[in-house]
């Protein structure tokens, strides 16, 4: 979520008077509101056969501002349907990030007709009294019209916000973890009917530390390759900047949760560790309520960065959200790291497949990839190259490029020459590291006209970043520099998901 202080600290109102003149190319398979400025996934629920994306969004403009909670709609996760707004903002409070739940056993007596309500639990920003508290609100048809109950916790702070609730079975209670913003604190409070609430404990700071923390997440994952039966807790914090990408960022904690206190794994290195080494993966937060029958652990991102969000040069939109992930527990030899993959949902979505196979050498071979939407596995041998290069150029010569350098062991997505200058803060090679001694490597590439999400290897590293064109198409090509390198590819152009 957007503190107003943080037009100052990024001095974005003074950066830059771009503004685009033309429409932009409307992603085909991420979900963008049809107009008007969005930012950080909030409520994210499943209930009935529906996922529920809300979002902050500014009715007025395409800069942030007036926070109400827009609203889309999926059955499949790749197909949304944006809803009129759910919870608007009132004369003195914005309607601030949070989250929603299923209240199944209706603790909060506001279901009806033995049907259990879904209740969202939303931080309400009062810039007149200078104060952040949480707020619930409920519905009963489905998420399409809300009642705001009103405020349940505050602690009389102007930066405590960004509650995720979920319940806790052994301890029959709701949890919420919120922060204290400037004190790069996670703050624990437990409930048993989400309107009258405990303080439980608090976290922080550690790990990555900025201006700011900010949308937290809690849950509970198998560990791939741990012990039979093992499961460990993933505490999520975002950085509103200072993270690895230059801006802002996410970063991840492994523990155990008792129901009131999270605490690392032993050993839990001191040093951040990130869940995605691009600049535009933020405010990640995961559903709640997934049916029984699918056992995923699924988040969403806010494909953007506080350092430029409000001068990314789109029109009439301002903002988009990644493809759902789907979220993993790996224990590597260096720990337990998460691992994401794009939902196995992205596949349906796929056109006819191409196949194609080539040594590269320094000039560069085009690529049979049509457009700039695609699902692209790349399978790199990186042989005799110093580095092999997949570039997406559009017809004004403008360069986008993902790059992997085996001798200093980094994958890498260059955007210093990926379109016309917008903000100062944007051009930027960003790079994940990755061990490159056996000169193999997998890259699943998905591409969406002004995004590109990279998953390398087992997916413990991605690099996601915003690239915004000259003009025209885009085409693919491929070369290696300083000896020769094999490529096998199978791409796949990728059918439209969203609508407004």
């Amino acid at each position: 979520m957007k503190r107003l202080a943080i037009l100052a600290m990024t001095g974005l109102a003074l950066a830059t008077t771009a503004s685009a003149q033309r429409p932009d190319p409307r992603p085909t398979f991420h979900f963008a509101p049809a107009r008007n400025w969005m930012n950080d996934p909030n409520g994210l629920v499943y209930y009935d056969g529906e996922y529920h994306l809300f979002f902050q969004y500014n009715p007025h403009g395409d800069r942030w501002g007036h926070m109400n909670w827009g609203h889309a709609v999926s059955r499949d996760l790749v197909h949304w349907q944006e809803l009129p707004i759910a919870i608007p903002e009132t004369a003195d409070v914005m309607a601030f990030s949070g989250s929603a739940v299923v209240d199944w056993n209706n603790t909060t007596g506001f279901g009806r007709g033995g049907k259990p309500p879904l209740v969202a639990i939303y931080t309400g920003h009062n810039p007149k009294a200078k104060l952040q508290s949480q707020y619930v609100a409920y519905s009963n048809d489905h998420g399409r019209t809300w009642t705001v109950h009103g405020e349940v916790l505050s602690v009389g702070s102007p930066e405590f916000r960004d509650p995720k609730v979920f319940w806790h079975a052994p301890t029959k209670r709701w949890v919420m973890v919120a922060v204290m913003a400037l004190e790069n604190r996670a703050v624990l409070f437990t409930s048993p009917d989400l309107k009258q609430w405990t303080f439980a404990s608090s976290f922080g700071p550690a790990g990555g530390r900025g201006k700011n923390w900010e949308c937290p997440d809690l849950f509970e994952l198998p560990v791939e390759g741990g012990a039979p039966g093992e499961k460990r807790w993933v505490l999520g914090i975002n950085l509103g900047d200072n993270a690895v990408g230059g801006g802002s960022g996410g970063q991840y904690f492994v523990g155990d949760f008792d129901g009131k206190r999270f605490t690392t794994v032993p050993g839990w290195p001191g040093e951040a560790q990130w869940m995605d080494y691009g600049a535009d993966f933020y405010a990640a937060v995961s559903w709640n309520d997934l049916p029984k029958s699918d056992p995923r652990r699924i988040w969403i991102g806010w494909a953007n960065d506080w350092r430029y969000a409000e001068a990314i040069p789109t029109w009439p939109a301002r903002g988009l959200m990644t493809v759902p992930r789907e979220v993993t527990l790996k224990r590597t030899p260096a720990g337990y790291r998460i691992a994401q993959a794009p939902v196995r949902e992205v596949a349906t979505l796929h056109g006819t497949r191409q196949d194609f196979a080539a040594t590269l050498g320094e000039t560069p071979i085009d690529l049979p990839v049509a457009g700039g939407s695609a699902d692209l596995t790349l399978d790199l041998d990186t042989g005799t190259a110093d580095q092999v290069t997949i570039a997406l150029t559009d017809e004004q010569g403008y360069q986008t490029l993902i790059g992997v350098n085996p001798g200093v062991d980094e994958v890498f997505v260059d955007r210093t020459r990926s379109g016309p200058h917008f903000h100062d803060g944007f051009a930027n090679r960003h790079v994940a590291p990755i061990d490159l001694k056996g000169k193999r490597v997998r890259l699943r590439l998905l591409a969406d006209q002004s995004i590109l999400e990279l998953f390398i290897g087992d997916g413990t590293r991605t690099i996601t970043d915003r690239f915004f064109r000259g003009g025209g198409q885009l085409r693919w090509s491929a070369s290696a520099r300083g000896g020769n390198a094999k490529l096998t590819m199978q791409a796949w152009p990728m059918a439209g998901g969203t609508r407004p």
